[in-house]
């Protein structure tokens, strides 16, 4: 950290407008010479924005060339906008072929261009954020690398990644949700998922029934009061040691339920069960061991 010479104080302050660093303290300009690494135009809209900017996209691992390569346009139309001939056009169209050919020549990024087409569909189909995907693009990328996938089903080593990524940023997706998303059984996801794991020496932490109550609450349409008093049940049920060998999202279901019913917003355990992907059994199980050892008082 930067101190005054005259002194000593940390205390220093940037003037961005001026260009100078200034203590606090005494009052001294430490520089007045800094540089402004920031673009030197300005804009007002997007179509301003693109215009005016002079470098590309980020690179993005979840596309197939991480977006650094470019592409020819399928408009047909050339330069000054004028429309091609059908001669130039269909000349163009088989340009466009052969450079998509030779973007994906080695089985690598074949490989790569089905797992990645996969995983966009599988984190849109259950609204994944984008910076995950990018995270999960990368690790494969890495299984890749490692050859890892040899002799597994791509879309069984895309949903067991995904499922690793959301467990490790603690964005609650179950395995359910995983094999509902990508067609296969939840038997394959798990298998993929612990070989995973163990080749790659992952650490997931292991999932906090917590984590899922704001989206059961939302999908239930119940208030913050009701999520909040969620949180509280599965906190003093984590302290007393109740959650062990549960499932979580029938631990959290549960407690959704028990916060309705002390809030007023009841909900039935059939539609609890519906969102959480439980059966109404786990939840009356997990409904009586909370309200016993708990001491919950619910009205009938």
């Amino acid at each position: 950290m930067a101190k005054c010479p005259e002194c000593g104080s940390s205390k220093i302050v940037t003037d961005e407008f001026k260009g100078e660093s200034v203590c606090q303290n005494c009052g001294l300009v430490v520089d007045s010479e800094a540089l402004d690494y920031g673009k030197e135009w300005r804009s007002f809209d997007s179509d301003q924005f693109e215009e005016r900017a002079r470098t590309g996209s980020p690179k993005k691992y979840v596309k197939l060339n991480k977006g650094l390569v470019t592409m020819i346009d399928r408009r047909g139309r050339d330069l000054r906008g004028n429309k091609l001939s059908s001669k130039s056009k269909a000349q163009m169209y088989r340009l466009i072929k052969w450079h998509k050919r030779a973007s994906v020549s080695s089985s690598m990024q074949r490989n790569l261009s089905i797992a990645l087409t996969e995983l966009r569909r599988v984190a849109s189909y259950l609204n994944i954020p984008e910076s995950l995907v990018e995270a999960a693009a990368l690790l494969y990328r890495k299984t890749v690398e490692k050859g890892l996938i040899r002799g597994r089903l791509i879309e069984a080593v895309v949903a067991a990644i995904l499922y690793t990524i959301c467990r490790t940023y603690h964005v609650p997706r179950t395995l359910n949700e995983m094999a509902e998303a990508s067609g296969l059984t939840k038997k394959e996801i798990g298998r993929t998922y612990r070989f995973l794991v163990r080749e790659l020496k992952f650490s997931v932490p292991l999932t906090n029934p917590i984590h899922y109550i704001p989206r059961f609450a939302a999908e239930l349409n119940l208030s913050g009061e009701v999520q909040e008093k969620g949180r509280q049940i599965i906190q003093q049920a984590i302290e007393q040691g109740l959650i062990s060998g549960r499932g979580p999202t029938g631990v959290a279901a549960a407690a959704v339920y028990i916060a309705g019913l002390l809030h007023g917003e009841r909900r039935t355990q059939k539609e609890v069960a519906s969102v959480a992907g439980v059966t109404e059994v786990t939840i009356r199980n997990r409904y009586r061991e909370l309200k016993k050892e708990l001491n919950i008082d619910v009205a009938a």
